[in-house]
């Protein structure tokens, strides 16, 4: 008798975990499925071109891969250059200082780069760059022609508002007291 009731108790108590466990998983499926459907309808509410840019997955200049929907929510310059473009290297040290400029209002700069992974990685090793660059390879091109580059000349520069917006784009080189202007009129 005294062993059945043992036996008993610790079939309800095994019964009662599995339930709880059960339970659980439920609900962490459940709230996986809400933030699933919270981030898709952001991202609908998005202009196709700026949820594509988010969508991507880039390496950094290390090879790690790492998603461009980490600036969402961000008031954004995204900078598609080249090693072998003039103009792009011209304005790199000039878009460092704005990094250091701005890094305390909810603005971040970052570069893709339209050139090979290994040519990216070597110029980012030799230049201090003081933003984050991505490499973008040839379909940066692709990606940049969607965000309203219809020519797909370098440098090309968008600015992104943190509700997602563009607010303008920028052909060649950068007029810096013309993108200072625009940034403070965000």
């Amino acid at each position: 008798m005294f062993n059945k009731k043992y036996f008993v108790y610790a079939a309800v108590a095994i019964a009662c975990g599995a339930g709880g466990a059960w339970f659980s998983d439920m609900q962490a499926q459940q709230a996986l499925a809400e933030a699933s459907a919270a981030k898709a309808a952001s991202m609908a509410a998005l202009p196709p071109p700026v949820a594509a840019l988010f969508r991507q997955q880039l390496k950094d200049v290390k090879g790690a891969d790492q998603s461009l929907g980490q600036w969402r929510g961000k008031g954004l310059l995204v900078n598609f250059w080249a090693t072998w473009c003039a103009p792009c290297v011209q304005e790199m040290p000039e878009l460092s200082a704005l990094q250091a400029e701005i890094q305390d209002k909810k603005l971040q700069i970052i570069g893709i780069g339209i050139d090979s992974p290994s040519n990216i990685a070597e110029f980012a090793e030799k230049h201090k760059i003081a933003y984050p660059v991505y490499v973008g390879g040839m379909s940066g091109t692709d990606l940049s022609r969607e965000l309203g580059n219809a020519h797909g000349g370098l440098p090309f520069t968008v600015l992104i508002g943190a509700d997602g917006r563009v607010k303008k784009t920028y052909l060649g080189r950068l007029k810096f007291d013309e993108l200072r202007a625009d940034l403070a009129s965000m």
